[in-house]
């Protein structure tokens, strides 16, 4: 797959579907997952950088899930060894005319973040969108002050384009500068070699 524009590709659907890793499963969210998202999503400190909020209780769970099966296709993260949902990712932006789209509103309890769970879910949701939908580009973005997130894209071959500039407003009132990072097609092959060297450290 070249990608030039004239080429025939398979349709561009993007739909819920299980992805099965090592020490990660993503499977589509539904609502039955509200009480295992609260558990895993109830510390504050998880939201620092986004939009959304503490999931303190099952409502609140129950709110996020409908929100984000509205126009989007999210997963449940769960830890293979213990079974527990351990956070949710999504892809959303979906542009099956220029075969993109967004991966994004990523989280992980806090006990499972920087761990072998986090770059295998990056590697799945990467793999399945380049290899099996056959995008030309995939973006994602995040919060100026959230360094770190900016680190781990950058890490893994992310290219920054950008600061979109008093992008989003936060619950707070105050207003988001927000990096923007694509990998686009051709830069597909040495990301993956990236991410597989990270999986085996």
């Amino acid at each position: 797959m070249t990608g030039s524009a004239d080429e025939a590709l398979p349709p561009f659907d993007v739909r819920p579907v299980t992805l099965e890793g090592q020490a990660a499963r993503l499977e589509p969210l539904t609502p039955g997952h509200a009480g295992r998202l609260a558990a895993a999503g109830a510390d504050p400190r998880i939201w620092e950088f986004t939009t959304g909020g503490p999931l303190a209780t099952d409502e609140a769970a129950s709110r996020y899930i409908a929100a984000a099966l509205d126009g989007a296709v999210p997963f449940a993260i769960v830890d293979r060894a213990s079974g527990q949902v351990v956070g949710s990712t999504r892809y959303f932006d979906i542009r099956p005319r220029d075969r993109g789209l967004e991966i994004g509103y990523t989280w992980l309890g806090l006990p499972f973040q920087r761990t072998a769970i986090n770059t295998e879910c990056k590697s799945l949701r990467l793999h399945h969108a380049f290899e099996t939908l056959g995008a030309e580009r995939v973006q994602l973005k995040t919060d100026r002050r959230n360094l770190r997130s900016q680190e781990a894209i950058e890490r893994i071959g992310g290219v920054r384009e950008g600061v979109l500039r008093r992008h989003m407003v936060l619950p707070d009132g105050s207003w988001r500068d927000t990096v923007m990072y694509s990998i686009v097609r051709p830069e597909w092959p040495a990301v993956k070699r990236r991410l597989e060297a990270l999986r085996r450290r």
